[in-house]
């Protein structure tokens, strides 16, 4: 399963029914159990069941921390048994098959060899993928949910931007056209309307950051792995957010601009 061992050995053919049992245990049950970060050598006892005797192990090898049925769980102490050493062994047993043929191929031929050891014997096939993939689906489509909404948001706030700029222009049309009369260029024009716009998206910007990270400490639970401080993220929606604001301001900003002198004094 690619689950990296730190230290130790793994399960190897001298593991069998009658040689002493060994198990490979994981950080978090060294760590429960005072075994230290070295813990090979150390033994343990399973208690008796009705079936089973009290049986002891002996740790031969220690795995990094996994999760062992979904992303969200919490590492927990997991101890790995030879399946060698089993007196009664599962009838039902699960195998990772790595290969580079296609999945089709693959469950032919090892169908065929199956076969050939017991007829009896009865395959069933999942890719791995799709397993990983179906543990995912809350979490994919909470992620397509945030994102499409979050990108209607930033719709909508360009467009509020866009409304109140153009606004704010026609306000000030006859400041402009005094602006211009006085000797004011168009880009003076220009950068006066955009300054404005852009303190007014600075505020909102910082306001903006601050509520994110409260929503998202709350939304942390519903994503998997979100992080809501990460710096990366809340840079890369500022500025994505205010080149949206800034384009949505550029419109009436360059209509200003274009706006006659006379015209704009008489204008109301």
């Amino acid at each position: 399963m690619g689950v990296a061992l730190l230290a130790g050995r793994d399960f190897n053919a001298h593991d069998t029914l009658s040689s002493p049992k060994v198990a490979i245990v994981n950080r978090s049950f060294a760590r429960d159990l005072g075994l230290g970060v070295y813990p090979i050598g150390n033994t343990f006892r399973r208690e008796a069941t009705p079936s089973e005797p009290e049986q002891s192990f002996e740790i031969v090898g220690l795995v990094e921390d996994t999760k062992y049925s979904n992303l969200r769980e919490k590492f927990s102490p997991i101890v790995f048994l030879c399946a060698a050493q089993e007196s009664r062994p599962d009838p039902s047993v699960q195998f990772v098959i790595r290969s580079a043929m296609p999945m089709s191929e693959t469950v032919s031929n090892i169908r065929n060899l199956v076969a050939q050891v017991s007829p009896l014997i009865t395959l069933g096939f999942l890719p791995f993928e799709n397993t990983v993939r179906e543990g995912l689906i809350r979490d994919r489509l909470m992620a397509k949910l945030s994102g499409f909404f979050g990108l209607l948001a930033a719709l909508i706030a360009a467009v509020g931007l866009y409304g109140v700029t153009s606004y704010l222009v026609a306000r000030r049309t006859n400041e402009i056209g005094i602006r211009m009369a006085l000797g004011a260029q168009r880009r003076d024009v220009l950068s006066l309307m955009l300054r404005n716009a852009a303190l007014l998206l600075a505020w909102g910007l910082v306001l903006g950051a601050i509520l994110s990270v409260a929503v998202a400490q709350a939304a942390r639970a519903m994503l998997f792995g979100l992080k809501p401080t990460d710096p990366v993220v809340l840079i890369a929606a500022m500025v994505g957010l205010g080149f949206l604001a800034l384009l949505a301001c550029f419109l009436p900003a360059r209509r200003a601009m274009r706006v006659d002198p006379m015209v704009a004094l008489r204008y109301e």
